[in-house]
This record gives C-alpha cells, structure tokens and sequence, in this order.
C-alpha cells in the first residue's frame, strides 16, 4: 500500500469521525434546546394522544428550567426566558413527587384558579365548562377487543376545545373537592378522565412551573397498541398511517 492511499484512508476515518461528532452535539443542542421526542406508553390522554403515539415537544415555548437538560444538573432554580402556558395546552412536565418521571397532561388550571368536577362536569373558578355530547368513542385494546366510550367536546373559557372520554357514570373521579391552585403552579387533567392520574390526586398534585419540560406539538409517529416500532416489516398493517404529522390540539 503507498503511503498516499493509506493516508487518503486516514483522512476518509477522520472526516467521518468528524461527521458523526458534529452530528452528536447537533443532535444534543435540538434535543435540549428546541425539541425532545416524546413516547405515550398510556391512555389517560385518550382520544387525542393514543398508546403508541411518538410526538415532538417544543422545549423553547415555556423557557428553560433544569428538567430541560439531560440529567437535570440543579444549575439554576426556577425558568429562564419563561413564558406561561396556554390554558388547554398538552404539556410534559416532570412528576413533582418523583422528578425522574415524566407526565403528559393538559393544562386546565391556572394559579390562583379553583377547579372541581361535579357530577363528571368540569367546573372552573365556580362556572361549568361548556360540554356537548358526541358520538361514542371505539376504543380498541391489543387484543382487538373493541368498546364503545361517551365523548365529549369540552371548550375551556379561552375558546379551546378538544375531547374527553367518560368510561364509567358516577366514577370515582367524577365528584371531586375544590381545588386551589397555589402560586406558580399549575392543574394538569388527562382527557380519559376516568383512566388518568392527575392533578386530582394526591400522586401528582399540583405541577410547578418549574416542571413544566415543554408544549407537545406534532405526532411524527404511530403504531398500533401492543405492536413494537422496530419490528418494521410489519409497519404496513400496524403504522397509523392517518396519525402521522398531525398536531396535538
């Protein structure tokens, strides 16, 4: 071998290296900076997010805080550019009684709100929120069992609407106590209200700001319930393909 191929081979090692290296920071600085995917391995957030689902969530729409950095190293308190939440937003937020855990939810309460459900009926600040009957829910388990769920089309007061499931009449969760939201926090609801650990119960509470990872945007993903994404050879029966680059509203 002459030394001007075997220095070509050299050169060909390192610029690959150098390649991968500059793919590695760039793919760290979107994960921490701008966007962190996100897998929904629950139905609490059942009809708009599904078992299976993999969505992007924007870190940069509420500002940063430590649960924003890989390994959330304790180097500041509070968020820095913060911005608050959207009543109705879907966020990911860090579980405040075990912050190696995170949480999907919708924002529904505000701080200094007072939030209850009567009767399986949401009630903010003392007023019912708007609630219309929709046709039933097909809801369908790995086994291809299928159920037929109440829907509901709720519309909170700033005009955001999206759909909840009643599994059960007069569930557990369907009367609660008036909740009083407490400075710089926030009330977080699954839209399957019977099949969600929220804010109601004492396992997650009330969520800080400073929990709050980031605003999910867009499902880049689906397979069915049960099905495994790497197995792609069966992709084509087992993709929602209808899923794929829509928004979560």
């Amino acid at each position: 071998m002459s030394v001007t191929t075997a220095k070509r081979k050299e050169g060909g090692f390192a610029e690959t290296v150098r390649v991968i290296f500059h793919a590695l920071i760039i793919a760290l600085v979107i994960r921490t900076f701008l966007f962190q995917p996100f897998n929904i391995p629950s139905g609490s957030m059942k009809e708009t997010l599904l078992v299976g689902d993999y969505l992007f969530v924007s870190k940069y729409s509420y500002g940063y805080s430590r649960y924003s950095f890989p390994f959330s190293p304790p180097l500041f308190g509070g968020r820095i550019f913060g911005s608050a939440p959207e009543r109705g937003d879907v966020v990911v937020f860090r579980l405040p009684k075990d912050d190696s855990t995170d949480y999907i939810k919708r924002v529904i309460g505000f701080p200094g709100d007072r939030i209850e459900v009567k009767q399986g009926l949401l009630h903010i600040n003392g007023e019912p929120v708007k609630r219309e009957r929709m046709d039933d829910f097909i809801d369908e388990d790995e086994n291809g069992v299928t159920t037929r769920v109440k829907r509901w089309r709720e519309t909170l007061p700033n005009g955001v609407s999206y759909t909840t499931l009643d599994l059960v009449d007069n569930g557990f969760s369907d009367n609660t106590q008036e909740y009083v939201v407490p400075p710089d926090h926030y009330f977080m609801m699954g839209d399957n209200r019977d099949n969600s650990t929220d804010s109601r119960f004492p396992q997650v509470g009330y969520v800080p700001f400073e929990n709050i990872i980031g605003h999910a945007q867009i499902i880049f993903f689906s397979i069915g319930e049960g099905e495994r994404a790497w197995q792609v050879w069966r992709w084509p029966w087992a993709v929602r393909w209808t899923r794929l680059f829509t928004l979560v509203r």
